[in-house]
């Protein structure tokens, strides 16, 4: 039997596997540099080989026509000018989402800040109502916080993974470790699929392509890379070449030859 929540990971899958853009930036960063016409970027993008992308409410709400790739409602969100910029509030629901169109929801979690316990207070409410109405859930666990002594230990990354998966999401977000034998690990110790975030832009492409594969080859079942697309001098080559490792499974110089010489 097929549910509700089988049909909407369907739309923002391919073949079980995610290559995402988020653009849930212009809340906490504002209109940055390749999505201030953001309407405009999605539509020069959808055709490229994406599976979904991440956008807040309002967004959706102004998009001129429908897409031909799932969406996802990012529900929560802090402002880089506001008191405390790891604390995520809620800015709208599971039915709210639904009646806008998306294929499912996600929440931005900081371990380790502060304001932790609000935060897997609002996860575990939004599990519930996702379970209710068969929406799909996408965790973003960042270790990130005054608790926090270093935001890539490969521990504290598998400890907030783990607490996504365990607070009912169906697919957690969070950020590689940069080895694959300790991001390995980290996919290992958590019950549901991982996507990495793609974090500040890369400095080069190599770099950016370089981290998917490890990601993938040590278990992730995709990316949600915002900058290092957006603001990429070619966002849909970059996308074709994280098809091409991530769908495709091409080895990774073989993708890098190709992209280099183009």
């Amino acid at each position: 039997m097929v549910l509700g929540k089988d049909v909407r990971l369907s739309r923002i899958l391919n073949n079980g596997k995610m290559i995402c853009i988020p653009m849930d930036h212009g809340i906490s960063s504002g209109p940055l540099v390749g999505i201030k016409d953001i309407h405009r970027f999605i539509y020069d993008t959808e055709n490229s080989g994406l599976s979904c992308i991440l956008i807040n409410k309002g967004i959706i709400k102004t998009l001129p026509r429908p897409l031909k790739i799932g969406i996802i409602a990012h529900m929560s969100a802090s402002t880089s000018l506001g008191p405390d910029p790891n604390k995520k509030v809620l800015l709208g629901s599971v039915k709210e989402s639904i009646r806008l169109g998306a294929d499912a929801v996600s929440l931005h979690i900081n371990i380790g800040s502060s304001e932790e316990p609000m935060m897997l207070y609002t996860l575990g409410l939004i599990a519930d109502e996702c379970n209710e109405w068969n929406m799909p859930l996408i965790a973003m666990m960042y270790p990130r916080g005054e608790h926090i002594k270093n935001p890539n230990d490969p521990t504290a990354i598998a400890h907030a993974s783990r607490i996504g998966a365990e607070a009912g999401a169906d697919i957690v977000k969070t950020v590689y470790t940069g080895n694959i034998d300790t991001f390995k690990d980290v996919v290992k110790s958590c019950p549901v699929p991982i996507v990495i975030a793609g974090g500040p832009k890369s400095k080069t492409n190599r770099d950016t392509l370089e981290m998917c594969h490890g990601a993938i080859q040590a278990g992730a079942i995709g990316v949600t890379f915002g900058r290092n697309i957006f603001q990429n001098s070619d966002p849909n080559k970059t996308i074709k070449a994280l098809y091409e490792i991530i769908i495709e499974n091409k080895k990774l110089e073989e993708v890098l030859y190709k992209f280099e010489r183009k």
